[in-house]
């Protein structure tokens, strides 16, 4: 058992220093075949000869890596967070209708003008904000309204329905904007929908780091609170544990991790929940300090990995990141589960 734990130190460096391989992997794979030794030697030595290649790769590639490793750090930490919340495994942000809630903010923001609220102005001066903002919110309003709701109830079965509910009612609301929004922004809405990680400027990812940053910051705070969790309610009490302060700060990180992704890259299913499945069942521990650098490792790697994956096409078409996440997170949930009942 002690070697076991002493592994754990380990396991969570070798994952750490495994995105570095899986980094140079996706900035050398694009529409543009580009090795990575074409790459380096046009960072190195500049020329005009090397100047496409270091333009694709400063401005397209790079930046869609680091948007990968940011987007997967934040999801796999929000799913934690929520699972410890609830204290359910399959508690993530797609499944408890954070996404639909962050898609209904940013539907709100580019979709108004359609309504007559006339937002458009705005978001042309202040899009990036506007966008984080409004995502941050949809999604901080949706945890809330699913925590109002489970302190009725105790059913953890009950509470995941109720959070599809949610998730179809806030889906529901977009449906309206989007029947009377103009075909070019109704178009503009799908395509986000479908998820992506390019196009963001560095502008725009130094505010996403920054909000992603502040997320990290609160949940590292929250990892002794999610601990004495485990135990119950009544023993984190008698343990001098807020639960208010608790449900209020892990909302709010909450909303802050999987908005500011949904935000800037469209909904993305199943890394918050994925990843720290993946986690537990690597290193067969409950303590979060543990678990939350290993499932933000995990969950950087995948996206990584499912960014790769989606450029992988002789005919140069980028498939759309939302669909991949899914159809290689799906499996990955089914048989992480599979294998923690049968070690049970």
């Amino acid at each position: 058992m002690i070697e076991k734990t002493k592994s754990i130190p380990f396991r969570i460096a070798f994952l750490g220093l495994a995105i570095i391989p899986f980094f140079l992997l996706n900035i050398s794979i694009g529409s543009s075949e580009i090795s990575l030794s074409s790459i380096i030697n046009a960072v190195i030595h500049p020329s005009e000869e090397t100047n496409g290649i270091y333009t694709i790769f400063s401005l397209i590639r790079l930046p869609k890596a680091i948007v990968a490793v940011l987007a997967g750090v934040a999801l796999s930490i929000s799913g934690l967070l929520m699972q410890a919340l609830f204290r359910n495994p399959m508690a993530g942000p797609s499944v408890l209708g954070i996404n639909s809630g962050a898609s209904l903010g940013v539907a709100f923001v580019s979709l108004s003008a359609g309504l007559g609220i006339g937002t458009s102005a705005y978001l042309q001066s202040y899009g990036a904000w506007l966008t984080i903002l409004a995502s941050s919110i949809g999604a901080g309003l949706v945890m809330m309204i699913i925590l109002i709701i489970a302190h009725n109830l105790k059913d953890n079965i009950a509470l995941l329905i109720v959070g599809i509910m949610v998730g179809a009612l806030a889906s529901s609301l977009v449906g309206v904007a989007q029947y009377f929004s103009s075909p070019d922004a109704l178009q503009e809405y799908i395509l986000w929908t479908f998820g992506s990680l390019g196009g963001i400027v560095y502008d725009q990812i130094i505010v996403m780091m920054i909000i992603i940053f502040v997320g990290i910051i609160i949940s590292v705070t929250l990892c002794k609170s999610m601990n004495l969790m485990i135990l119950g309610e009544h023993y984190a009490i008698s343990m001098g544990l807020s639960l208010k302060r608790y449900r209020f700060l892990t909302i709010l990180a909450a909303s802050l991790l999987a908005g500011s992704v949904t935000g800037f890259c469209g909904p993305i299913g199943f890394i918050g929940i994925a990843a720290p499945h993946l986690a537990r069942v690597l290193v067969r521990t409950s303590d979060h300090f543990k678990l939350l650098p290993l499932s933000a490792f995990i969950g950087a790697i995948a996206m990584l990995g499912c960014d790769t994956i989606s450029h992988i096409s002789e005919s140069g078409i980028v498939l759309p990141i939302n669909s991949i996440t899914s159809l290689i997170g799906a499996p990955i949930v089914i048989l992480a589960m599979l294998k923690g009942r049968k070690s049970s």
